[in-house]
């Protein structure tokens, strides 16, 4: 049944790092070559666009009332994506226009909080071209911490797509059981995972969320070479000092519903990667494991999520 295929494209691609416009064009094109090979989903990296702020572990991003750290801060801001005026709305035209779904990493500074602040968001659109979420990741790791701010449980929804049900997180959002767990609970049968990039992340968490859910699992990361860092990026020689010639090798990858590979991680490949993936393998793995069915004890544990879009200030009008 042609319903149960799903043909996807895993998009390990660099951005043009920190800069928006010449990212959006990049991510088009992918788009359009996706489509061109029959994709009917495309999934980004973690904050492709405008890129990964892999600066602040290179130029002693804590110091505190830093210049450098002030001014770089600043930059990204500029070039981050602000969906209420419109930044994605040639992304959507595409989806729309080649019939195909996209689950898109980018940094949002959204209105809805003040439009300052920098948000590490996993954006669904669907094939009519329309964003059916927004999740901004729940804890920062780390560093990240430095520029990103902490997001809210809005996001965490699912979405159809033929005869599959698709949600996803952001990095280590992924070994985080409860926001699985939320997922899974509402049908997921698809899980998203994008990540910055590098198979360190990718190598084990893929299979395991694979074999714990008994879903397909995509995974996708970027690349980033000292090659993508453009040369008019604000204190790039401080940035170079100590940047290793790979910051990301990729390591996108695909787990089937088993927990074995359905595609190994793919290292230093910049492009499209194409599977076609078959819904009654979810069904077969289910038989004897469901970890919210048949194998879930409710009225022991349950799991209760908030999925209010959190703002710090709401008007009675």
């Amino acid at each position: 049944m042609k319903n149960q295929l799903l043909t996807v494209a895993l998009a390990q691609i660099s951005p043009v790092w920190l800069d928006k416009t010449a990212t959006i064009k990049k991510i088009e094109n992918s788009i359009a070559e996706a489509a061109s090979k029959k994709a009917e989903l495309i999934v980004f990296g973690e904050s492709v666009l405008p890129g990964y702020p892999f600066w602040i572990s290179l130029t002693d991003g804590a110091q505190f009332d830093s210049k450098i750290q002030k001014e770089i801060h600043a930059y990204y801001a500029h070039n981050s994506i602000v969906i209420e005026n419109g930044d994605l709305d040639t992304i959507c035209e595409l989806a729309a226009e080649y019939n195909i779904a996209i689950y898109l990493g980018i940094i949002e500074r959204p209105m809805d909080r003040g439009g300052h602040s920098l948000y590490a968001s996993l954006v669904y659109i669907d094939q009519i071209g329309e964003i059916k979420s927004v999740h901004r990741k729940l804890q920062p790791t780390y560093e990240e911490r430095l520029t990103w701010a902490s997001g809210d449980g809005n996001g965490l929804l699912v979405h159809p797509l033929k005869a599959f049900t698709v949600g996803g997180l952001n990095c280590w959002e992924n070994w985080m059981p409860l926001p699985r767990a939320a997922l899974y609970g509402q049908g997921e049968n698809l899980h998203i995972a994008v990540w910055p990039g590098s198979d360190y992340n990718t190598k084990d968490i893929t299979r395991f969320i694979a074999r714990e859910s008994r879903s397909y699992v995509i995974s996708v990361s970027s690349l980033m070479r000292t090659e993508n860092f453009p040369k008019t990026t604000p204190h790039l020689d401080e940035i170079l000092k100590k940047a290793p010639d790979v910051l990301a090798n990729g390591g996108s990858c695909i787990a089937g519903p088993d927990g074995e590979w359905v595609m190994k991680p793919v290292l230093n490949q910049e492009g499209l990667l194409i599977e076609t993936l078959d819904f009654n393998k979810v069904l077969q793995e289910r038989q004897n494991f469901d970890p919210v069915g048949h194998y879930s004890r409710p009225d022991v544990t349950q799991l209760h999520v908030n999925r209010k879009r959190q703002s710090t200030v709401r008007f009675d009008e």
